[in-house]
């Protein structure tokens, strides 16, 4: 069963309404929740505080509204020296959408208080679900939208959504300062459907004046009646299973919980949820003998961009910024045994809704020990056999982001193994074709493509994932290694003509840490820590093990690719400031330019024996295949962070036989 956010009824014009909006939200679980660490979401009643002391400065009124409002980290150094049992800063960073304006406050939830208020000019904030919805309604009462849903044939507009994304700049800025969408509307034909799109009908939609400024009613498409529903009485007949397989754990989880803090395994970190990123893993630290030792301060997916590569109208335009541009897509709610096994334990989110109400999500993120499908290690010594079987640690979380559910797993493993998954699935954008299928249409017809079902074009696309990775190995002060696997061929007199050797070179500037990831010549990622050595001389560190991945194909000068600078390496260094979180920058929707990694690299700054951030992208192109259809199975790709010389020895030696 979904649970859906709890709505609140609150009428912001009357001190009635706002008194009922408490009285609810003081009754949510999550309401009396007491922060025990310095990086713990917001909780109901802070994030209430905050719209509070909002509302008391007159600096908001019934119309403002609240793309983003989270917690804001205190500084760095104050985290590292907190103790338990220490007073602690709270405070909350909103982003406020007022008309054409777009404003940051940061308040003080401890001291009631607004600490800054800054107009950021020029910029569009994140546009949640509930924008898109005032926007499909307003877009169906368009005198002109009716006209031309008519004349297709469709009056009945409770069967009609239109959905709208950001419309990009493409080199005309045609109202400036504006917030603008390119919609398009689709029929439903079943009750898990967006239904078929709805070709040759696109409106430029003004949400600031909340007006269309150009209504573009084209070729008539037919929308098809194909069947797309994938629930149990769509389905048919269920296959039948051997038996079930049941995972259970009689005497608890073998992890700790002190609220958002974990025990496991060695293994010590804390985490929150936060709408935009999903899961923050933050704190992480290995018990190695009686030392308790650092390794990442704060690890997090950071942007996601999704262009798709049609050139049709209506098409061209959809290149999506999902973590920025949707703001709110974390976390959906877990269902218990498909989502996450039987021995999971959820956790809820409280967050603030398109109006700053707090609201809460059950089961937004679960965490579970699974046990591996492989061992941790093993040698066979002449028929004397020793093997190790290994668990896990998964943290996981699930973001909605219009057609697509992406699953992010954090996985602690028992050798010092960090592995970062992340699953794609949910169901592919899909063009409405007049065509059946591709020997109807043609190559021409359906070259940016697969039909994927009668009448439907899945339009190939791309998906990149940037992760931001702030290590901390040993302490702050850390470097960025790169292992170049050079070929050396040797004398004459040896009897081997060539061999491989790893020149290790040090990137001493934010330039020179820039990588590709190239089969041709490659390289190893390392972060260490050059002040700590292991038993044998060698500076501690972390690796980051990249798996499958993928370059952009589009061309530097495309707009879409301008804004998403950060996809053209693979690895990017950054010495770490606070306000770098973005990799993209804060604010790509309806951006002229690049901002982010690009921008940010270019003072070229030292990256030496200092406090770094490595930022890894991974991606995949997509060519969708029936399959998919009608949605498609989970597509999993993911990275490792492997110690390297961090321990004396293999970490997982003493597991149990």
């Amino acid at each position: 069963m979904n649970v859906q956010p709890r709505l609140i009824p609150v009428l912001l014009n009357t001190r009635f309404a706002s008194a009922l909006a408490l009285m609810v939200a003081l009754s949510l679980p999550g309401w009396a929740q007491v922060p025990q660490h310095p990086l713990d979401g917001l909780t109901g009643a802070e994030i209430w505080t905050a719209y509070q002391v909002l509302q008391a400065s007159k600096k908001v009124n019934d119309d403002t509204r609240y793309p983003i409002v989270q917690l804001h980290e205190p500084p760095k150094e104050e985290v590292l020296a907190w103790k338990a049992g220490q007073p602690m800063r709270r405070e909350a960073f909103v982003v406020l959408k007022q008309g054409a304006q777009t404003f940051e406050a940061v308040v003080d939830v401890s001291g009631k208080k607004i600490i800054s208020w800054n107009e950021i000019k020029g910029v569009q904030p994140s546009s949640p679900a509930a924008e898109d919805e005032e926007i499909s309604e307003a877009v169906k009462g368009n005198p002109e939208v009716k006209a031309a849903l008519k004349r297709r044939g469709i009056t009945d507009l409770n069967n009609v959504i239109c959905d709208g994304h950001f419309a990009n700049y493409f080199g005309v800025d045609e109202a400036p300062g504006h917030r603008l969408f390119s919609v398009q509307c689709a029929q439903r034909n079943g009750p898990l459907e967006d239904g078929g799109m709805i070709e040759g009908l696109t409106v430029l939609w003004d949400a600031t004046d909340n007006k269309a400024l150009r209504v573009k009613d084209g070729e008539i498409v037919p929308v098809p009646k194909t069947e797309a529903n994938y629930d149990v009485a769509s389905v048919g007949k269920l296959r039948d299973v051997p038996g079930p397989i049941s995972v259970q754990q009689p005497l608890g989880p073998g992890f700790k919980l002190d609220g958002q803090s974990v025990n496991w395994q060695k293994w010590n970190f804390h985490f929150r949820v936060e709408s935009r990123v999903g899961l923050v893993v933050s704190n992480v630290s290995y018990q190695d003998g009686d030392k308790l030792r650092s390794i990442l301060y704060e690890g997090s997916l950071s942007e996601i961009f999704v262009p798709y590569m049609d050139a049709n109208e209506g098409w061209y335009d959809k290149t999506f910024f999902d973590a920025s541009e949707l703001g709110t897509a974390f976390a959906s709610s877990l269902e218990p045994g498909a989502d996450c096994p039987e021995n999971a334990v959820y956790f809820d989110q409280m967050y603030a809704d398109w109006k700053g109400i707090v609201q809460i999500r059950h089961r937004a993120a679960c965490l579970f020990e699974e046990q591996s499908a492989t061992m941790a290690w093993r040698h066979d010594d002449g028929g004397v056999i020793e093997s190790r079987k290994m668990r896990n640690l998964v943290a996981r979380t699930i973001g909605i982001f219009g057609n697509y559910d992406y699953v992010v797993d954090w996985i602690f493993q028992q050798d010092g193994t960090i592995r970062v998954r992340v699953g794609a699935t949910g169901w592919d954008q899909v063009r409405t074709m007049k065509s059946a299928t591709a020997a109807e249409a043609g190559e021409d017809e359906s070259k940016y493509g697969r039909f994927i079902a009668a009448h439907y074009l899945g339009i190939n696309h791309d998906h990149f994932f940037c992760f931001r990775l702030d290590f901390d190995v040993d302490g702050t002060a850390n470097s960025f290694v790169r292992d170049k696997l050079v070929m050396k061929r040797l004398p004459p007199e040896s009897l081997r003509k060539s061999l491989w050797l790893a020149e290790t070179e040090t990137a001493k500037t934010e330039e020179q840490a820039k990588a590709h990831m190239n089969m041709e010549a490659p390289e190893n990622w390392r972060i260490i820590n050059p002040n700590v050595k292991n038993v044998f001389g060698y500076p501690v560190g972390y690796e980051l093990m990249p798996g499958d991945n993928a370059m952009p194909l589009m061309s530097p000068d495309d707009y879409p690719q301008k804004r998403a600078g950060f996809t053209g390496y693979q690895i990017w260094v950054t010495p770490y400031r606070d306000n770098e979180r973005n990799a993209a920058g804060d604010y790509p929707a309806q951006s002229k330019a690049a901002d982010g990694l690009p921008v940010w690299t270019r003072a070229n700054r030292p990256i030496e024996n200092t406090d770094i951030v490595l930022w890894y992208t991974m991606g995949f192109h997509h060519v969708p295949r029936a399959e998919d259809w009608p949605v498609m199975p989970t597509a999993w790709h993911e990275f490792a962070l492997t110690p390297v010389n961090f321990f004396a020895r293999n970490p997982a030696l003493d597991l149990p036989k």
